[in-house]
């Protein structure tokens, strides 16, 4: 497993996760918000032992990953298209957590995409079935409300209320509090190697500031740049029950609105416990369909 600035045609560096298999194929990742390709470690190296060739990469703004400015949803395509020609990549499956899975969802469109595998990721925005905010913890509420005011308010959301994110320790997570946390979540962040490796992962993926996660919350409440009917490769929805962060309605939502999608609705499993948890059916999953 390799840590790489990818150089992109614009100039851009994009930074890479890439695991340590000759494949021409391959399982794609795409982090949630904020975030970085970091998150995805343990799921590489054990994709590794599997023989399955992963990448994760840190979208524009985040860790070494240059901004790209007045990005999109769609925008991402142009990066990972560089990617898979680089890679030789013949096909692959799309996996997005969170605030990756609009761009998992997008990166359908490249012909070479075979499936996608969405892990509680947010629906869109201002669309008349479903209440974007609901039952979303006070913080996330917060955010997307400022989020809408433009790019200059978010920003000083972001030096008020995020710059705990960019030194964080574990312990630090293990003893905080968050209306965003369900109380499986809550257990699952006193688990020292899961809230130590979360806490690496934010500090990262803010090395070079909030652009990312500033981007990243301007493209959800904006125009995705496609439609959902346009993804005509089968989706595979994990969703949590008890999700604070992105609620059970999104996954459902997306089922709904996307063609050739199933959901598998978590009983009882918050944000951050579901992508600990249930790790083992979800790699199953991957390895029985890539």
């Amino acid at each position: 497993m390799e840590s790489i600035d990818f150089k992109l045609a614009d100039g851009r560096n994009l930074n890479l996760l890439v695991g340590d298999v000759d494949s021409r194929t391959a399982i794609i990742f795409h982090h949630g918000t904020p975030s970085c390709s970091l998150l995805w470690k343990r799921w590489v190296e054990k994709l590794e032992g599997a023989e399955i060739r992963a990448i994760a990469y840190s979208r524009a703004g985040y860790y070494t990953s240059d901004r790209k400015i007045g990005r999109n949803v769609v925008s991402i395509n142009s990066d990972i298209a560089e990617v898979v020609d680089h890679f030789s990549i013949d096909s692959f499956v799309s996996v997005g957590w969170s605030g990756g899975g609009p761009h998992a969802l997008a990166s359908s469109l490249d012909p070479r995409c075979k499936s996608v595998v969405i892990l509680a990721g947010v629906g869109m925005y201002a669309q008349p079935d479903l209440d974007f905010l609901a039952d979303m913890g006070e913080e996330n509420i917060d955010e997307f409300g400022i989020a809408t005011a433009g790019e200059t308010q978010l920003n000083a959301w972001m030096e008020a209320n995020g710059s705990a994110y960019r030194t964080i320790t574990g312990e630090e997570l293990r003893h905080s509090i968050s209306s965003l946390f369900s109380k499986s979540d809550i257990v699952t962040m006193q688990q020292p190697d899961f809230s130590d490796e979360l806490a690496e992962n934010f500090r990262h993926s803010l090395e070079k500031g909030y652009s990312g996660w500033i981007d990243d919350d301007i493209a959800f409440t904006k125009d995705w740049g496609f439609s959902l009917d346009q993804v005509t490769v089968p989706v595979a929805i994990f969703q949590g029950d008890e999700d604070l962060m992105v609620p059970g309605a999104h996954g459902r939502w997306l089922h709904k609105h996307i063609p050739h999608s199933t959901l598998r609705l978590l009983e009882g499993e918050g944000h951050l416990s579901f992508f600990s948890s249930s790790q083992g059916e979800i790699f199953e999953f991957l390895t029985k369909n890539s």
